[in-house]
């Protein structure tokens, strides 16, 4: 297991991909070699105990959270709303903190509410960059590919960049990228330190022409990486994203109803192929010898 582990260093799971409850998807997780995990609040929220029990829960896996998600429809709001949701913030960032996850997600709105400028999206996001500031937690601010006002990547970029604040930057899904059909090329407009996470999945046709079709394929029928039809498309992402300096983390955020009904040690498995053919036959990254190989003067 210790040598799988280090053949997908770099690589987690979400918990979101796995039925069950939270204790015995980490250690699903563990068993397949992953040594991190994408935290849903869901899973946390509904942990007997609560919170601090979910924590120690983790702590005792011995994985490490990548991250938590997820904060939806937070910008461009007003009155009561932004009120509202200024004050579901603040508690997921006290989740986020208390599971030691550094990065908390936060997808673009798909409110009819939400205000279209740019200025106000970029405003809010700032502002929610600034209540993560005292927990030590980073923002990555994802665009939904069914977003009311931000839906491509590009647009995402376009508001992080605008609203200029250390801790916040960007989520990368590469579901989102192919769905809207955002040309890879506009990753070299980015710069890579601002890219705080990205998360892989795809899915069994070639495109998902409306809001509709990518909301219902996003959160029924996604499949692992090399599983799906785009998996040319995804081997040139992480290569993109490599070549431009990115070093972070990533995470397999696969919503499949049929893998909700499998045994979580099959989807693990599943996703431990996922993540060695993206570590050896798409990054080719060099395997870590063992410590014991090393020579001794």
């Amino acid at each position: 297991m210790d040598t799988i582990a280090r053949r997908i260093a770099g690589f987690g799971m979400d918990t979101i991909s796995l039925a069950g409850p939270l204790e015995a998807k980490l250690a699903a997780m563990r068993a397949a070699g992953f040594e991190q995990v994408m935290l849903s609040a869901r899973d946390v929220a509904g942990f007997p105990g609560g919170v601090p029990e979910a924590a120690r829960a983790l702590r005792a896996s011995g994985l490490r959270a990548t991250g938590f998600q997820v904060l939806r429809d937070f910008e461009g709001l007003s009155g009561p709303l932004h009120g509202y949701k200024v004050d579901i913030a603040q508690g997921m960032l006290q989740m986020c903190a208390a599971l030691d996850a550094r990065v908390l997600l936060a997808c673009s709105s798909t409110s009819a509410h939400a205000s279209q400028d740019p200025i106000d999206i970029a405003r809010d996001l700032r502002k929610l960059a600034m209540l993560a500031v005292p927990l030590g937690i980073r923002v990555a601010y994802e665009g939904l590919s069914w977003g009311h006002t931000v839906n491509q990547f590009t647009t995402a970029w376009e508001v992080v960049d605008r609203a200029d604040c250390p801790n916040l930057g960007l989520g990368l899904d590469s579901f989102h990228i192919f769905a809207a059909q955002t040309p890879l090329d506009a990753l070299d407009a980015i710069d890579p330190e601002r890219i705080f996470l990205v998360q892989l999945s795809d899915f069994l046709w070639q495109e998902a022409p409306t809001f509709e079709d990518r909301k219902t394929t996003a959160r029924t029928f996604r499949v692992f990486p090399g599983e799906g039809v785009h998996s040319e498309a995804l081997a040139d992402l992480v290569l993109r994203l490599r070549a431009l300096g990115y070093a972070g983390d990533y995470s397999f955020e696969v919503f499949n109803d049929d893998y909700q009904q499998l045994p979580l040690e099959t989807v693990a498995a599943r996703a431990q192929r996922s993540a060695l053919w993206l570590a050896q036959d798409v990054l080719h990254t060099p395997f870590p010898l063992p410590p014991w190989t090393a020579v001794r003067p």
